[in-house]
């Protein structure tokens, strides 16, 4: 868990490849629908680029048709999922409640801001890359396929601080209902992700039954 820029998804995907488990984020599958114009995506594209969040109804759906495939049968990594209390509930009826490692990653808004600011993400490949604070909007390319980089319309400064409200909102129920899990743990996403991915293994590790 964590907010909005807090370094969730790059942890995620680190984490998912060194134990060999599927990354399952939430933003990624709405993302794709958008892009393709799926129903789905003409329903939460207004929500995502005005910075709200997409009912619970849905997002746990989504989850729980993605838990039932055969490659999370044996653990997975989920990113973005669950952002509300009552998200949470229903995870818990997915697998055993017992059995989740909990991390919340912590960063502070203003840095977020900054960074997110600075994020740019390649329309050809996907890959996501920090540029520097004074550079345009749109403009670069992308060193690793040449396709252009541009600034997801969710990463506006005024959308980043918008979906910052939004969050802290929902999340601190959230953070309440895991405070008191056996396998809860915190982490300063401040740090180098190297050590932020360090931090999050060793609490995975002590976590682990």
């Amino acid at each position: 868990m964590g907010p909005p820029g807090s370094g969730k998804g790059t942890q995620a995907a680190r984490i998912a490849e060194r134990l060999g488990l599927p990354h399952i984020s939430t933003g990624d599958i709405l993302r794709g629908a958008v892009k393709a114009g799926t129903p789905l995506g003409q329903q939460v594209a207004g929500i995502m680029a005005s910075g709200g969040l997409v009912g619970d109804g849905l997002i746990t759906d989504l989850v729980r048709y993605r838990l039932e495939e055969a490659d999370a049968a044996r653990g997975f990594i989920l990113d973005g999922y669950p952002r509300t209390a009552a998200q949470a509930e229903a995870l818990d009826t997915m697998r055993p409640p017992e059995s989740f490692v909990v991390a919340l990653i912590q960063v502070p808004d203003d840095a977020i801001v900054r960074r997110m600011s600075s994020r740019r993400v390649c329309d050809s490949c996907g890959l996501t890359q920090s540029v520097s604070p004074d550079s345009n909007s749109n403009g670069e390319t992308c060193p690793y396929c040449g396709g252009d980089l541009i600034v997801r319309p969710d990463d506006n400064p005024d959308t980043v601080r918008r979906r910052l409200a939004t969050y802290a909102e929902a999340a601190m129920p959230l953070i309440k209902y895991y405070r008191t899990h056996p396998r809860y743990g915190e982490v300063n996403g401040l740090q180098h992700a190297d050590r932020v991915t360090a931090a999050l293994l060793a609490h995975i590790d002590r976590g682990s039954l």
